[in-house]
């Protein structure tokens, strides 16, 4: 698609990526990139289909977040967004949803407990939501195993959405986010690592930021943190947590994910978790409420593509050679 309206040069010079956004008020490529990512979406939902044994609606928005499972990434805090949703869902099932797949992938580091009890916990979520028929296609959820870059090549070009989620003050950088922004899909994540470059770059109508930066981390850690105020606050939270809490997700052994629950209600909530969750399931309205003017939202991806090509290594090895360096280049 880039290729036909753009010329094959920008494979060798992503600036030229920028000529796209000349484009995104037209239909013609409008619907071409649309149907690009819907190519993309239906070869993964083969694979899933295949794999994972979880038939997902292509056309349904890909909410992906694959990455290092830590803490600091809150993979967690997209978990509890899941079981929102499904709750809402279970709530007014004849409401019109935005039908969603929130596919997860990512290794745990071998003797990480708790990364490896929240992978467990995305399974045991996925078991349940995708065998609920009074949810059918309006939610699904899957991990998808031994993550690879091969697996990468795969999922990347099928994400409508990146989660960037970690905690602000904790992502020195990160590049997945121009990966996937590359490839078409929007940023949900908080103002911290490369997102603030992302945001300076494709602008603020065109990303989704939420909950505290690093400063506001740290004066709330300052003033004292106390995250079962937010547990008691806030009915949907409260919710979430007590259904994992009391083993809705794990039938077969309710007290699994006690230890969990305590340490984000009762033992700090050290990436503060439940201080952002609010502030992340709004966001995540308004990630619905644009999915549904499918036109907007493929310009926006399209607006993405084009302010990519800051981000390439060749434009910083040009101003290194520029301005440290003081070098030319040579034909070789």
């Amino acid at each position: 698609m880039l290729d036909e309206h753009l010329g094959r040069n920008w494979r060798t010079d992503l600036s030229l990526l920028n000529e796209l956004q000349q484009h995104c008020d037209f239909p013609m490529v409008n619907h071409a990139v649309h149907q690009a990512k819907l190519e993309n979406k239906k070869r993964l939902a083969e694979y899933i289909a295949q794999q994972l044994n979880v038939v997902v609606n292509p056309k349904a928005l890909f909410d992906v977040q694959i990455k290092r499972i830590h803490e600091y990434k809150r993979q967690l805090m997209n978990v509890l967004h899941v079981i929102t949703r499904y709750n809402r869902i279970k709530a007014d099932p004849d409401a019109k949803w935005v039908p969603r797949v929130n596919i997860f992938g990512g290794k745990a580091a071998s003797a990480y407990y708790m990364a490896k009890h929240i992978i467990h916990l995305i399974n045991d979520v996925a078991k349940v939501i995708n065998n609920d028929p009074q949810i059918g296609d309006k939610l699904k959820v899957v991990f998808i195993p031994n993550y690879s870059v091969s697996l990468a090549q795969l999922i990347i070009p099928a994400a409508d959405l990146s989660e960037t989620d970690f905690a602000g003050g904790t992502e020195a950088s990160g590049t997945s986010n121009m990966k996937f922004a590359l490839n078409g899909a929007l940023t949900i994540g908080t103002l911290d690592g490369a997102n603030v470059e992302m945001l300076d770059h494709v602008g603020a109508d065109n990303i989704f930021i939420f909950g505290n930066t690093a400063e506001e981390v740290e004066e709330l850690r300052r003033q004292g943190y106390k995250p079962r105020e937010y547990y008691e606050k806030d009915e949907e939270l409260h919710q979430v947590l007590t259904q994992i809490g009391s083993g809705v997700f794990s039938p077969e052994d309710p007290g699994r994910y006690r230890d969990l629950v305590d340490s984000l209600i009762n033992f700090g909530d050290h990436y503060q978790v439940l201080a952002d969750y609010r502030s992340y399931v709004d966001c995540q309205d308004k990630v619905d409420e644009l999915y549904e003017r499918q036109e907007e939202w493929t310009a926006k991806a399209m607006l993405n593509i084009a302010n990519m090509g800051y981000f390439s290594s060749d434009r910083t090895i040009k101003e290194y050679a520029d301005h440290i360096w003081h070098i030319d280049p040579v034909r070789l």
